[in-house]
């Protein structure tokens, strides 16, 4: 059947009102153009991470319409009255879920499941807070198990199990079970045996052929590293030889040279020098044999002496010298070894020794591993109703909140309860902002955020303990004066936690009409400000210059010899051009008073129309662009898909923004006992400018005249005498003919 919507309107647009459980589970009937919004970010609003986590079923950090839609109909099959959900209780009582479903009888049998684990067997209900820490509902499962596929030690019966177990948590490390007891899984157990299996088999090639990688049973490591300690410097020795027999001149030059000696007869010598390091192990000569005792480079003298015993005596005999082949037979005895050792797998059990390693081969503990495995998986679908039970408590809480922040905006624009995108509350320059939202990234956030014409401060806030974030501050209403950059407040986040406050970063628009009247007039006076400012700083470099010139003078009067100053010129033309000026301002001032008095009792409209001529254009801007105030862009910018245009007009905008004003019935004492004094020019200046309306005034209309009886200004209404016509002139005389 098709359902019957109630709708309101908020925020210049229409929006659902959900009242009933049917509303909520007719909500995929309901068209999404009539959503206030169809997508919301899991991180930075106001709302419990881990509901919108169970929700975020694509897990892309994002909530869309179709998973609200796909929460709302799970619940509803899992509740006898869809109704509770309006409740947002944080408890679920037990009868309330409906277990006329296999699903609802598996669940209801999985929260007294909970409950009982937990102790609270007669309990009636389950609460959200009854999930906080799950090792607690599964504490009494380790030898049980709990469907994770992970056993602890104490699942196995046998003591040799438990051993091997242990045995694989210290050499792999151990995995959590939900008991929160250190355990494996069979995974870790499949790679335990592998590298149990290969270190095995490492070992068992050495003991194959034993007499070609041990040539020196349990000496050849000591024996080989002996080799290895020399090998760079012997083969070094050998081919210096080998040039030495190819070319006789080169034996100087291989040799190091007597220059060298004496550089370090300079020092005092060590043995372990680096520099005597670096010589050659003996002295070069063609096809000579290497020493091992007598005439060897003293700072290898104890090298090569380890390799005499450990390695040469064992494998060549009592020799104190070793020619080329002989070297290379003993790097060649010991290559097998090295070759071995390089192909060594299976480290990770070695710590446990080779007898040990192959005793747990030997035995079953595999096998029953795996046995207790596979029966903890058996109850993963038990484990899993657990989950469900938690999901179906958080959403029976939550669900009614976040679709109400969601499809319909009811906390933002009834004012009841803050929003789950609302932050919380900036206090700054006498006003308190409530439409703060989270920001990750200010710039980019700004860039979207420009669009909604609001006013918008980027704030960073931070904490004693560290903490750090940032948010946008929307302020609508009052003024921005004294808003900028690196002023300060104090935020108070949704759990009340005060917060130090710094602005970084403001997207100017227009705050309110009131302030767009004012502003020409503060502009006006800023530019006088700013002009007087500057010409104060030109008359005071002038006069440092001045006196800067003048002390220059009197340093150097005795030097040099004062011109007679030059005589001052009287400027006729710049009088003049002064004068002019005058006149034209006064006739212009007097045009404009002459005029204003002019219109009579329709003096109140004219000065009127000065108004609307100064703040009129500041005003009309201001109103189109409050007109056009939008919460959709400040959203948006943050992951969110608003779907209408969510105006912020100037009465709501007046109601999220609160200007500090004096609590009703308070005591005021206007006297201000440090207020600068106040000057009486202003006064008399404005008394004598209506002083001077008041005469133009009553001398147009004549009262003046008439008050004075003539004596003082002008008749209102002065007789024009038309002059009589002149007598024609008379006609000049005819001039006389000539002669």
């Amino acid at each position: 059947m098709k359902h019957n919507w109630k709708f309101y309107r908020a925020g210049g647009f229409d929006q659902v009102r959900l009242e009933t459980g049917a509303d909520l589970l007719n909500l995929d009937s309901l068209d999404q153009k009539l959503w206030v919004a169809l997508a919301c970010p899991t991180r930075g609003i106001e709302f419990d991470p881990k509901t919108l986590d169970l929700i975020d079923t694509d897990k892309d950090g994002r909530i869309r319409a179709p998973e609200l839609i796909a929460a709302i109909q799970w619940v509803g099959g899992l509740l006898r009255n869809a109704d509770d959900l309006l409740k947002s209780s944080p408890s679920l009582a037990l009868s309330s879920i409906n277990d006329t479903t296999p699903t609802g009888r598996q669940i209801l049998a999985s929260a007294r499941r909970v409950l009982s684990n937990l102790g609270k067997k007669d309990a009636t209900a389950i609460a959200v807070e009854d999930f906080a820490d799950p090792t607690q509902i599964f504490a009494q499962t380790a030898a049980t198990g709990n469907g994770d596929g992970i056993v602890p030690a104490e699942a196995a019966s046998d003591a040799d199990t438990k051993a091997v177990i242990a045995d694989v948590i210290a050499c792999l490390g151990a995995e959590t079970d939900r008991s929160g007891k250190p355990g494996v899984s069979q995974g870790k157990v499949d790679t335990f045996f592998a590298d149990a299996t290969a270190f095995s088999d490492w070992n068992q090639k050495a003991a194959t052929d034993a007499a070609k990688v041990l040539p020196l049973g349990d000496a050849t490591p000591g024996a080989v590293a002996a080799v290895k300690a020399v090998k760079a410097k012997v083969d070094d020795y050998f081919s210096r030889c080998r040039l030495a027999a190819f070319d006789a001149r080169a034996i100087a030059a291989l040799n190091r040279e007597e220059k060298d000696y004496l550089a370090l007869a300079a020092k005092d010598l060590s043995i372990t020098a680096a520099e005597v390091a670096g010589f050659p192990l003996a002295k070069i000569e063609a096809g000579r044999p290497l020493p091992l005792q007598d005439g060897v480079n003293p700072a290898w003298a104890g090298a090569l002496a380890a390799l005499q015993v450990t390695v040469v005596k064992p494998l060549l005999g009592d020799k104190t010298s070793l020619t080329e082949s002989d070297w290379t037979t003993l790097t060649g005895k010991v290559a097998a070894y090295e070759t071995w050792v390089g192909s060594k797998s299976g480290t990770s059990v070695e710590k446990l020794g080779l007898q040990r390693v192959r005793q747990i081969l030997a035995g079953k503990s595999k096998d029953m591993i795996g046995a207790l495995i596979a029966k903890d998986k058996a109850l993963e679908p038990e484990a899993t109703a657990i989950g469900s039970v938690e999901k179906l408590v958080r959403l029976n809480r939550d669900l009614y909140q976040l679709t109400n922040n969601f499809v319909a905006f009811r906390d933002f624009y009834s004012r009841s309860a803050k929003a789950i995108f609302q932050a919380g509350t900036l206090y700054l320059d006498g006003r308190s902002c409530e439409l703060c939202v989270h920001v990750t990234d200010g710039g980019k956030h700004a860039a979207m955020a420009g669009l909604a014409k609001a006013y918008l401060a980027y704030v960073d806030c931070t904490r004693p303990s560290g903490e750090k974030m940032t948010i946008a501050a929307a302020f609508t209403d009052g003024d921005s004066d004294n808003l900028m950059v690196g002023r300060n407040g104090i935020f108070y986040d949704r759990k009340g936690r005060d917060w130090d406050a710094t602005i970084t970063k403001i997207v100017d628009n227009p705050i309110s009409i009131r302030q767009a009247f004012w502003a020409p007039y503060k502009k006006f006076v800023r530019m006088l400000e700013e002009m007087a400012a500057k010409r104060a700083a030109a008359a005071e470099a002038a006069a440092d210059a001045k006196v800067a010139g003048a002390a220059t003078a009197v340093a150097n009067a005795d030097k040099t010899k004062a011109a007679p100053p030059e005589p001052k010129k009287f400027d006729v033309g710049v009088v003049a051009a002064l004068g002019v000026g005058v006149g034209a301002i006064g006739a212009l001032l007097g045009g404009l008073i002459s005029g204003f008095i002019g219109l009579g009792m329709w003096m109140p409209i004219g000065l009127l129309g000065i108004i609307l001529a100064i703040s009129g254009p500041s005003m009309l801007v201001a109103w189109l662009k409050l007109r056009q105030r939008n919460l959709g862009p400040i959203l948006d910018a943050n992951g969110w898909a608003v779907n209408a245009k969510a105006k912020l007009n100037v009465p709501f905008g007046g109601a999220l923004t609160d200007v500090a004003k004096l609590p009703a019935g308070a005591e005021y004492n206007p006297v201000d006992p440090y207020a600068e004094p106040s000057s009486p020019w202003p006064k008399v200046i404005v008394f004598l400018i209506i002083l001077a309306l008041a005469y133009v005034g009553l001398d147009k209309i004549g009262k003046i005249h008439e008050w004075t009886d003539g004596k003082l200004g002008k008749p209102a209404k002065a007789a024009v005498e038309i002059p009589a016509a002149a007598p024609a002139p008379a006609p000049a005389p005819a001039p006389a003919p000539a002669k």
